[in-house]
């Protein structure tokens, strides 16, 4: 029960996961608020309008958000969540796994007004909120201890809590050859790679990016990777025309490998692409990021040492000339982000919830 890009990602990842395990699995991914009302969906989404136009509006809904048992009205999601709970009675499924908070929060409130036997699983992807914490779930993946301790701290029972990494595709766990994929992608071997992602949807401030990139007195190779957003991607291949060192794609299917050859990624601080980075032992420069749980993330990242939080583009510069002048420094963040890795978080999630269901089971 995904809602939106990085936690469909995690959902297929352990869809996936599932059916490697036990081919016979009925593993189903839905987007729960296309099990909601029209109007239900207008509301969920309406976050973008002051995330648009009034970022600290945003940041202060967000903040009372993180701290409140709801990210939403009780009678409001109650009223959304009956086609969801109608939906839920005919499939019967002996578990739900929800990998973002508000769909957490409706199958939640399906189980109790079934007064249903599925088991309900919290995924928490970088995006901890206390809204999680619902009686009604069974069992919470987290992506790393410090998370966990948190929803423990704000009232999960320490036993239904379990650190397996966030879910990523398993193809980060058999990645190629370093060497042999910059050789294949092209990649000059006397230059630092830079891999810079805005998302799927393209967003971010790429010109401003590469302007402060290409400020650096020393050979750096560029990666700008937009996405689905073609007008981006056009405007921003117009703008690098003549620069032969920045490279502009859109969509693309081997974000392993431009992972596995670059030596940093600058990109907003999703946990997804942060997860996905780690299993390729690749720091991030954290830039620009959304207002609250990005902002947390950041903070995560310079506390494990998995990067820098680049907090104005005027830093840019002098952060990549640092590490390009001592590499050691950059080998050293190269560790620390292999330390966190945890590629194979989609197979060791997956048996987590295996073996919940098969206590279930033996409990009667």
């Amino acid at each position: 029960m995904p809602q939106g890009a990085a936690h469909h990602r995690a959902a297929l990842a352990l869809q996936r996961a599932f059916r490697e395990l036990q081919p016979a699995v009925d593993a189903e991914v839905i987007n729960t608020v296309q099990h909601c009302p029209v109007w239900f969906r207008a509301y969920y989404d309406s976050y973008v309008i002051p995330l648009a136009i009034w970022p600290g509006l945003w940041r202060w809904i967000e903040s009372k958000q993180h701290q409140s048992e709801s990210t939403g009205p009780g009678w409001l999601y109650r009223r959304a969540a009956r086609p969801l709970c109608r939906y839920l009675r005919d499939y019967a499924p002996d578990a739900v796994i929800a990998t973002e908070v508000g769909a957490c929060e409706l199958a939640a409130i399906c189980k109790r007004q079934l007064n249903a036997g599925f088991a309900l699983v919290g995924v928490e992807l970088m995006d901890f909120n206390r809204a999680w914490i619902q009686p009604e779930v069974d069992l919470f993946l987290t992506t790393h201890q410090d998370l966990a301790d948190e929803l423990v701290s704000y009232g999960a029972a320490p036993g239904r809590v379990v650190t397996t990494g966030q879910p990523i595709d398993p193809i980060f766990a058999s990645l190629p050859d370093r060497a042999a994929v910059r050789e294949k992608l092209g990649v000059k071997s006397d230059a630092l790679q830079v891999l810079v992602t805005l998302g799927s949807q393209g967003f971010g401030q790429p010109e401003l990016i590469v302007n402060e990139i290409l400020k650096v007195p020393h050979p750096i190779e560029v990666i700008m990777v937009t996405g689905r957003n073609r007008r981006v991607k056009a405007r921003l291949t117009k703008y690098c025309e003549r620069q032969p060192q920045v490279r502009v794609l859109g969509w693309v299917d081997n974000m392993h490998e431009w992972m596995q050859a670059s030596d940093l990624m600058i990109s907003k601080p999703g946990g997804g692409t942060l997860n996905e980075g780690f299993a390729c032992g690749l720091p991030m420069l954290a830039f620009n990021p959304l207002p609250g749980n990005e902002e947390r993330t950041c903070r995560w990242i310079e506390k494990w040492g998995a990067g820098l939080w680049i907090r104005n583009p005027r830093d840019l510069v002098p952060a990549l000339t640092a590490l390009l002048l001592n590499r050691s420094q950059l080998d050293d963040l190269r560790g620390k982000v292999r330390r966190l890795a945890r590629p194979h978080a989609a197979r060791d999630g997956a048996l987590a919830v295996m073996k919940l269901l098969a206590g279930r089971a033996e409990g009667g």
